[in-house]
């Protein structure tokens, strides 16, 4: 028969076993975010800078890696207050790529735009790239950005909570009856808020001020570790016993 204290400490090795197992997924989850997702934006943005207008005389195709200009009609845009429900206009006319194409924003031309209006479309890789008429042109969501910043943060905070689960869990599997600055409350809420806010912020800074990608890492990192410190400085651990929380 396990005692109450054995049951205890059975209980913590558990859950630090569970959190040294989210580590390593949240480890595969940033070691995907450089090797995959990174390349692929860069690698596109690179590609779509490069493309060559198609041939005059080329047979049109659905997917083709030229970039070719087509003239849509406007049936109607969808324009809702909040931003978050997304923009969008159909548009018809052309052999391959009528539909509804998404865009990040109302402007500069999306509100101008009427049902039956003529815009001059871009597309590549059979999707529209952007929509231009008279002298204002817009981008649509589908048009590769230089914006590796975010995949970078992201890539980042998985990264920074993968070696907080990693430092929590061994702490807990190893060491159960002594883990006061191993609680969830407050430090393990504490970083992990602050590492997922710090990554997304950073990330978002990153492409507003056209940081390179290559310092957010760094950035993020630093930012991270200085909060980690104020943390601990300011709610130090008393005595040898954990303070109340699930771990």
């Amino acid at each position: 028969m396990v005692d109450g204290g054995g049951g205890a400490m059975m209980v913590t090795r558990f859950k630090g076993a569970l959190l040294i197992v989210a580590s390593v997924l949240a480890a595969l989850a940033c070691w995907s975010a450089f090797s995959a997702w990174l390349p692929s934006g860069l690698g596109r943005h690179r590609e779509y800078g490069e493309a060559a207008p198609c041939p005059g005389r080329a047979p049109v195709q659905r997917y083709e890696d030229c970039l070719r200009t087509v003239t849509f009609t406007v049936e109607g845009t969808d324009i809702p207050r909040a931003k978050k429900k997304g923009y969008r206009a159909t548009l018809s006319g052309t052999p391959f790529w009528d539909g509804t194409v998404a865009f990040g924003d109302r402007d500069p031309l999306l509100t101008e735009l009427r049902p039956g209006d003529r815009v001059t479309g871009t597309v590549w890789r059979g999707e529209v790239m952007t929509i231009a008429r008279g002298g204002a042109r817009q981008s649509t969501a589908d048009e590769p950005r230089d914006e590796p910043q975010m995949p970078v943060a992201l890539g980042t905070g998985a990264g920074l909570l993968a070696v907080l689960g990693l430092v929590f869990g061994s702490a807990l599997l190893l060491r159960p009856r002594r883990r006061e600055r191993f609680v969830w409350q407050p430090y393990g809420k504490r970083l992990l808020i602050l590492t997922v806010s710090a990554s997304f912020l950073v990330g978002l800074l990153g492409v507003w001020t056209g940081l390179p990608w290559w310092l957010v890492p760094g950035v993020a990192a630093l930012v991270v570790w200085a909060g980690a410190v104020l943390i601990y400085g300011w709610d130090r651990p008393e005595g040898d016993m954990p303070r109340t929380g699930i771990f």
